[in-house]
């Protein structure tokens, strides 16, 4: 395993899973540890003071890493959590940048709850999981800067669709099914309530992207994972975590980005 995931993987197996929350925290992370996950201060001791009475609360957690994406100094993990024997069931998605030795030195996150049930069948963590097509990683990373500039920003071309999507798209989001056509509703929604106002960070590893945006939905600020899984140079499945934005006066750290 690529040292940098391995170091991520551990923060979350060791620190979270095994409740040894400081030893994992001083044994992978690097010299400064700038956090952006909601409501945990900067550093081991925000992590420590935040994660020890989560692991007292909850007891039994069962942690697993779904997906992971390594990009140079930048790894990506989709993971699931249920805590104490399924009375919450939570989605998160971790971005981790990393220093020279590769130990982690900042971290983003969204958490939203495990959706069972899609409308078309779906979870919101199921399906492929293998890295694949190593060597389309810097074109599938295009194609999803570009999809999202057309698609889902303010400006763009809503005619480019089929430029991007494939007819047999798989989307694991909660409230809409499968297809470009489900899609293409949101899109052309009247008063359309979701737009995309800015990626923030952008990691792929061949055949996945995942992206962290600010989005605006209905007026309220949101940061938004969206995971990608492309074939051929179309996007053809997508996951995705959406996590309000706290007011600035509830802030414990530098905010969600």
């Amino acid at each position: 395993m690529d040292a940098k995931l391995a170091n991520a993987t551990a923060l979350y197996m060791e620190g979270i899973r095994d409740g040894d929350a400081r030893r994992a925290v001083e044994a992978y992370t690097g010299d400064r540890y700038t956090q952006h996950s909601t409501g945990v201060r900067d550093g081991v001791e925000g992590f420590v003071e935040f994660f020890e009475p989560f692991i007292a609360r909850t007891p039994v957690r069962d942690i697993r890493v779904i997906r992971s994406i390594v990009d140079g100094q930048y790894v990506f993990v989709h993971a699931f959590q249920s805590l104490n024997g399924g009375e919450a069931e939570w989605v998160t998605t971790d971005f981790f940048d990393t220093d020279e030795n590769d130990k982690i030195i900042e971290h983003w996150d969204v958490i939203a709850p495990y959706v069972a049930q899609t409308p078309s069948g779906h979870t919101s963590i199921d399906g492929p999981t293998a890295i694949t097509d190593l060597g389309a990683t810097a074109a599938n990373k295009a194609v999803v800067r570009s999809m999202i500039g057309d698609l889902l920003m303010p400006g763009g071309d809503l005619g480019a669709i089929e430029r991007y999507i494939a007819p047999g798209y798989v989307q694991h989001n909660p409230e809409v099914a499968d297809g470009i056509e489900p899609f293409r509703a949101l899109l052309e929604m009247p008063n359309r309530p979701l737009w995309y106002r800015e990626i923030v960070l952008l990691v792929g590893q061949g055949n996945f992207v995942a992206t962290l945006c600010r989005t605006i939905w209905e007026d309220a600020e949101y940061a938004q994972v969206d995971v990608f899984r492309l074939e051929d140079g179309l996007i053809v499945e997508h996951w995705d975590n959406v996590e309000p934005v706290p007011p600035p006066e509830e802030l414990v750290n530098s905010g969600k980005f």
